[in-house]
């Protein structure tokens, strides 16, 4: 299985980073903000929905990736606690443009929580760490049935 290393410099780019992050789960200790660099920065543990896809849905994944944004000029945090151990689960990470080419970089998770990055332009990077390993369950969302709509993709995101 091949690591992912991906690089988003426009919107279209972002939507691809954010369906292969849809229900990453992280640690809120492992991101990071550093304003002197203009970087964010995550480490996270991706579900694998290539594979989940592939193999018939039987076979889960989660892998090691890292995410990180660069050129980042604040962030606004929405029911974060900085250098907590609260876990997360990563629904979307969308743009929303103001003064071209820049604007804000939204990561949105479940239980109403959201880091919000105001950047200059898109510039990110999106890469495996290491080996993938088996988790026994799919995320599900409420509402989706299984194969019906529940995968990332299936609802255009």
């Amino acid at each position: 299985m091949e690591q992912l290393k991906l690089i988003a410099l426009d919107e279209e780019d972002l939507a691809v980073v954010s369906s292969l992050l849809q229900d990453a789960v992280m640690r809120v200790g492992d991101m990071t903000y550093v304003p002197g660099q203009k970087r964010f920065a995550a480490v996270l543990n991706r579900f694998d929905w290539e594979t989940a896809t592939k193999q018939g849905g039987k076979d889960f994944r989660r892998r090691r990736a890292a995410l990180r944004f660069d050129r980042v000029f604040g962030a606004r945090l929405k029911n974060v606690k900085p250098g907590s151990e609260r876990v997360l689960s990563l629904l979307a990470v969308r743009f929303e443009p103001s003064e071209a080419p820049g604007g804000h970089v939204t990561l949105t998770f479940s239980g109403d929580a959201s880091i919000q990055l105001q950047i200059e332009c898109i510039e990110a990077e999106l890469r495996d760490l290491g080996p993938a390993w088996r988790t026994r369950s799919k995320p599900e969302h409420p509402g989706g049935e299984s194969g019906a709509g529940s995968e990332p993709g299936a609802n255009g995101s």
